[in-house]
């Protein structure tokens, strides 16, 4: 994942609601029940875990029985230590104490929220470590050091935590992005495949299908491991299809249900989780919101790369904390500017002004006269009815075209939206190329090399960038 450039914003639910899910997850939930638990008699070994003749205690305490019982406590144990949920007062004694950051767990949102992020480091590591059986066979038994030897077991610790980090990091992108699943979950062999198969491939090769059904059954335990600590959702790889070949299906199986393969999704608490690992790492990830108590200036730019959606949920959230007319007067002051982000600036202030009721009128008026504004101003009274309204004069028109692909070149690229428009301009304007070189905008020169490269009809693309050329002569460039 790239961090020169903002990921799509995400929408994150109130903290009081995500410090509710927190405390509900099994990790923390676990956590602080063993810490309230710990008493005087209460000891540890060397490494600050619970010794081995409390485990059925604490697992008691925690109402886990079966196998696994002793282990989740002493997992649950070390969650406490690493939170600050419990204290070792004395090292050789084994003595602990409740530690200082119990009483955050009372606090506000934002200071469970914090004991939650440590939990999951822990959790987010110990997700990448492999099986413990795996790992005392790999301890160098021949110089008696008790050093675990990583190469024996064909694991990188560093990139196996690279691996989990990169995975999280698409996940979250799907989640985020418009055209993604949004709410809904993602399937594992996609999520694998987006780490292994190189993004100009055709058609995988069969050893690179082999790795991305290894690295499933990577993260189908990783998954497992992290849904207890609320950050995902997993629907686990249907065991069947880890049977021997030889063997028969206990029961009729849809070989099309994709989801026997793994299906994950964030969580609300995982995206909150994920978005805070990323900007911890120095990665922008904007949330909707974000803008709200900023100025007019800081929304049209903050919003210039945000998907439509996303753009209008955050004006919606700006617009709600002003007064309708005192917010278009900024808006429009804010639009203002002869810089190359100034017409996509301009877009973004006439789509927030839709979202503002007539009163907003007396703002527009204020600036049919003004050469950048003016026509923005006479379509927005347009178009709500309003009379009285002056007709633009020619440059004005066009002035106002050039500044709208500009825009649309600015936000979309070379889109089939945009495309449409360029032909129907040509077409509706006969002479409309040699009138637009002349137009006193910064882009006209770019907007016009643009419909050149849009138009399919060659001869109207070759007027095109003639009158690029003129238009950039005329500019001095």
């Amino acid at each position: 994942m790239s961090d020169s450039s903002p990921l799509p914003p995400v929408r994150l639910h109130p903290e009081a609601e995500l410090a509710r899910d927190a405390l509900s997850t099994p990790l923390l939930a676990r956590a602080a029940r063993l810490a309230r638990w710990a008493g005087e008699d209460t000891r540890v070994d060397a490494g600050g875990g619970l010794v081995e003749e409390l485990l059925p205690a604490a697992a008691a305490h925690l109402g886990l029985t079966g196998d696994d019982a002793a282990a989740h406590a002493s997992e649950a144990w070390r969650i406490a230590v690493d939170t600050g949920l419990v204290e070792i007062v004395d090292e050789e004694e084994g003595t602990v104490a409740p530690g200082a950051d119990l009483a955050l767990l009372s606090g506000s949102p934002h200071d469970v929220l914090g004991v939650w992020l440590t939990a999951l480091e822990t959790a987010l590591a110990d997700a990448s470590v492999p099986d413990l059986d795996d790992l005392v066979d790999a301890v160098s038994a021949e110089d008696g050091d008790g050093q675990i030897d990583f190469a024996s077991l064909d694991w990188d610790p560093e990139a196996e935590q690279e691996f989990l980090d990169g995975v999280l990091g698409n996940l979250y992108l799907l989640t985020v992005s418009e055209d993604g699943p949004g709410d809904g979950p993602v399937p594992l062999p996609a999520l694998a495949a987006s780490m292994i198969v190189p993004s100009d491939m055709g058609e995988p090769t069969n050893d690179v299908l082999e790795q991305v059904s290894d690295a499933m059954m990577r993260l189908d335990d990783q998954f497992r491991f992290l849904e207890p600590a609320g950050i995902v959702e997993y629907q686990p790889v249907d065991e069947a299809l880890m049977a021997d070949a030889d063997e028969e299906p206990a029961a009729a199986v849809d070989e099309t249900d994709v989801s026997r393969y793994g299906m994950v999704r964030l969580t609300p608490l995982g995206l909150y989780g994920l978005r805070s690992r990323l900007l911890e790492a120095g990665i922008a990830a904007p949330a909707v919101g974000d803008l709200a108590d900023k100025g007019a200036d800081a929304l049209l730019d903050g919003t210039a790369a945000f998907p439509p959606s996303a753009a209008q949920a955050e004006t919606e959230q700006w617009l709600d904390r002003r007064e309708p007319l005192a917010a278009a007067r900024e808006l429009l002051a804010a639009a203002r500017g002869s810089d190359p982000g100034a017409p996509l600036r301009r877009l973004r202030c006439q789509q927030a002004l839709s979202l503002v009721g007539p009163v907003a009128e007396p703002a527009l008026r204020e600036v049919l006269d003004d050469p950048e504004l003016g026509g923005l101003a006479r379509v927005w009274l347009v178009e709500r009815g309003f009379g009285d309204v002056p007709a633009p004069s020619e440059d004005m028109v066009f002035w106002l075209t050039v500044d709208t692909i500009a825009a649309q070149l600015a936000a979309e690229g070379n889109s089939e939206e945009l495309q449409g428009l360029v032909e129907g301009l040509a077409q509706q304007h006969g002479g409309f190329f040699a009138a637009a070189w002349k137009v006193d905008h910064p882009a006209t020169a770019d907007v016009l090399e643009a419909m050149g490269r849009l138009h399919p009809d060659k001869k109207v693309a070759k007027e095109a960038r003639k009158a690029a050329f003129k238009a950039r002569s005329q500019q001095g460039g």
